[in-house]
């Protein structure tokens, strides 16, 4: 017992040091956004503590104060819910990732307004039609191919790619959504009419999806609309495909060879799991892809050393270097789930909550990603963290089924650009992220010698 009340005492100490010096950071940041002058004042502290940066530092004094709390607000009014629970310690984020039976995903309207009907196992609970579903889109998708197939890809693309603009490139334009756009094309074998159709489905579809919080009118008619044109695009490709007698080793191919011994899987199930893919893959790498690189420029030492691996050819070592910046600006900074039923998180500690049904959980794996609990020093910028210390894209059942792919191909799509020369950002706001309306990056210019 007194072993415990110890250890108990030195996790809340070193918890409340980084939040003393998170908070008075914080105040620091409101002070210089008081005293810019550029804007509505208003407008000047929301963007400043909004910022990734000051978000870490948010996370950190409510793992001291208030690690978890419900408030009755619906915060997400996109999701039937009853109020919005918050969970910040990396320990109960992960406790709420794990209990799949108690907080559930959401996804499963909006996916069958996307596939027309039937749900994507990305909005299915642990069920044995999801066990059915991703055991087949595992056989079609296989982990080898990673190797093989998409990461040579992927160089092979980026390299061609980044060659057309060698000391001026605008990063999403030119490079990370035109990388996995052939991917989609290519290995998952669903063609659009034109590159930039493929981008602007995904786009719409993922934001709707997953961003749109607020249950924004335009844009699910935007993502409706996408969605008619993405299942047109893979219904063309099957029935090509079927028609041409063509036996490609590809995605697509390897799904209409397993309809032979597992005839429900039938061309309906086929379009809506590649659906599934499609919308995965755009949007999620190129913004990991821009968002890092972005990280890494205001980090000049950690961008020598990007450089360095990038020009060394070691895609291992600069994945390092890009993921561990990533943990300073991720995908998505939280996570959220339904409470299926009235439950406690964190039992038999002081922190122990109750989540009432219905709540709508937002376990911030931004936070868990800088719980000192849990990870050596957060704050410091290392390259040698266990791959198990991030939560990138998701985690336990519903972590992004292409994580892998994720894992392999950023490093190589990026690898051109950060071996060049003295890359810095371009001058004013073009060397800055803009979302172009949009929560993804749009533009980002970077320039080399």
């Amino acid at each position: 017992m007194l072993k415990n009340i110890i250890a108990s005492l030195r996790a809340y100490a070193l918890t409340l040091a980084d939040a003393i010096v998170a908070f008075f950071s914080l105040l620091a940041v409101a002070a210089r956004a008081l005293l810019s002058g550029k804007g509505p004042l208003k407008e000047r502290l929301v963007g400043a503590l909004t910022l990734p940066s000051s978000q870490i530092k948010v996370f950190a004094v409510l793992r001291a104060v208030l690690p978890n709390f419900f408030i009755a607000k619906q915060l997400i009014t996109s999701y039937e819910n009853n109020g919005t629970a918050f969970v910040t310690r990396a320990t109960d984020v992960i406790e709420v990732l794990d209990r799949e039976e108690d907080f559930a995903v959401v996804y499963e309207p909006k996916m069958r307004a996307i596939t027309g009907g039937p749900n994507f196992f990305l909005g299915m609970q642990n069920t044995a039609q999801y066990q059915h579903d991703t055991s087949l889109m595992k056989l079609a998708m296989r982990r080898d191919d990673v190797e093989t197939l998409v990461t040579p890809l992927a160089r092979a693309r980026a390299e061609a790619y980044a060659s057309a603009f060698p000391t001026r490139i605008d990063v999403p334009q030119e490079l990370t959504l035109r990388v996995p756009s052939a991917i989609v094309a290519e290995y998952f074998g669903v063609s659009a009419q034109a590159e930039t159709d493929a981008i602007h489905w995904a786009t719409s579809l993922f934001w709707w999806l997953f961003v749109d919080l607020k249950g924004d009118p335009a844009i699910e008619t935007k993502a409706l609309m996408a969605a008619a044109e993405l299942r047109k695009a893979i219904d063309a490709a099957i029935a090509a495909r079927k028609a041409s007698g063509e036996t490609k080793d590809d995605v697509l191919g390897r799904a209409l060879d397993l309809q032979k011994g597992a005839p429900e899987f039938d061309d309906l199930a086929i379009r809506n799991n590649l659906i599934g893919l499609v919308i995965g893959a755009i949007p999620t790498i190129s913004k990991a892809s821009v968002q890092a690189l972005d990280q890494l420029l205001d980090r000049p030492e950690a961008l020598a050393g990007a450089h360095a691996a990038a020009k060394a050819g070691d895609e291992a070592l600069l994945g390092a270097y890009l993921f561990e910046a990533l943990r300073f600006n991720p995908v998505n900074p939280v996570i959220y789930r339904r409470a299926n039923r009235s439950t406690v998180i964190a039992a038999n500690t002081f922190r122990a909550r109750k989540i009432p049904e219905g709540a709508m959980v937002l376990a911030a794996n931004l936070s868990a990603m800088f719980d000192p609990l849990k990870i050596e020093k957060p704050n410091e910028f290392r390259v040698d963290r266990p791959w198990g210390e991030y939560i990138l894209w998701g985690y336990g059942l519903h972590t992004c089924f292409g994580a892998y792919i994720n894992r392999a191909v950023i490093p190589a799509i990026l690898r051109p650009v950060l071996a060049r020369p003295n890359l810095r950002r371009a001058a004013g706001t073009a060397g800055q992220i803009d979302g172009g309306g949009t929560p993804f990056p749009q533009h980002f210019v970077v320039e080399s010698d």
